[in-house]
């Protein structure tokens, strides 16, 4: 009898060590999000834009200028300040980080960093450009994660994007990186 019951425990852990193909198989990781050199440098002032993921905020001479991760920088005249007004949006590709110092707005541009004269704000102008300043981002800020390898013959990498994959419809095998 106790033969029966052990041989019937066997059976039960075994089957539990076969995975179901029928079942989709999910993992999670991050892929690297590339623009080219050109697209980089491809700064431009427009009209502003709706606020998505507003990071650091600056108050120059009555005028609030918020970073948008990864997109540029939000510019409001705010010297009513119940009544703030968009005023503009400077797209800058892969801005994660701005400064201000006396008129000069200081923002990184992938791996450049850009000065920028905010004099007036709605009529900015590009001063300096110091190309290749800032390393490429070999992994995302986030820990304990798999990830793609950056392959930098793709491109200037500006952001990591979450990908939740289906082995079925992505490769998940990309991910051969961890942090």
């Amino acid at each position: 009898m106790q033969r029966i019951i052990l041989l019937i425990l066997m059976a039960t852990c075994l089957t539990g060590c076969f995975k179901n193909n029928s079942e989709p198989y999910f993992t999670e990781g991050y892929r690297p999000i590339y623009l080219s050199r050109a697209e980089i440098e491809k700064v431009v002032f427009t009209t502003p834009q709706p606020l998505k993921s507003p990071g650091k905020i600056y108050i120059k001479d009555g005028f609030l200028f918020v970073n948008e991760g990864g997109k540029g920088v939000h510019v409001f005249d705010n010297r009513d300040p119940v009544n703030p007004i968009k005023i503009a949006f400077y797209e800058i590709p892969g801005n994660v980080d701005i400064a201000i110092k006396g008129s000069i707005l200081y923002a990184d541009n992938g791996r450049d960093l850009l000065s920028i004269d905010v004099t007036n704000p709605k009529e900015a102008k590009i001063l300096n450009r110091l190309k290749d300043i800032f390393p490429n981002q070999e992994f995302p800020l986030n820990t304990g994660v798999s990830f793609e390898c950056v392959d930098n013959s793709k491109g200037i990498v500006i952001g990591w994007e979450k990908v939740t994959s289906n082995s079925k419809n992505y490769n998940s095998s990309k991910f051969n990186c961890y942090r």
